[in-house]
């Protein structure tokens, strides 16, 4: 693999579901972790959080996403893991964001143009 194609730059997108309800401390422990990690493998992107399901947007070279994705797979506060898109993208989406992050709980979203219950699916 040459230099340049380490280089590229990679997205990748997925929805789990919260296996236990973390709360507020558990939130910010996550996002804390997560924050740290990413800013050390030049991974940007998005997290959002409605009742029990997360949808997650991860930006960075497909190595470091990949590896970063092995380890979230292996984090028993979330099962349910289903891949949405993922490959190369020309820009980064979310550049300044070490781990943007938006709880929905609470909010009435059903009236926005656009919405969708995809992430208040049960299992």
């Amino acid at each position: 693999m040459s230099e340049n194609d380490t280089q590229r730059l990679f997205h990748l997108g997925y929805v789990s579901t919260e296996t236990g309800d973390l709360g507020a401390d558990g939130m910010i422990e996550l996002l804390t972790e997560a924050r740290k990690a990413n800013s050390s493998r030049g991974i940007t992107g998005l997290l959002l959080h409605r009742e029990r399901s997360f949808y997650q947007v991860l930006e960075g070279t497909e190595a470091e996403v990949k590896h970063t994705f092995e380890a979230i797979e292996k984090d028993k506060r979330h099962d349910g893991i289903d891949i949405l898109f993922q490959g190369e993208v020309e820009q980064r989406e979310f550049a300044d964001w070490q781990m943007g992050f938006l709880s929905l709980d609470g909010a009435d979203v059903s009236e926005l143009l656009g919405y969708s219950d995809f992430l208040s699916r049960e299992d």
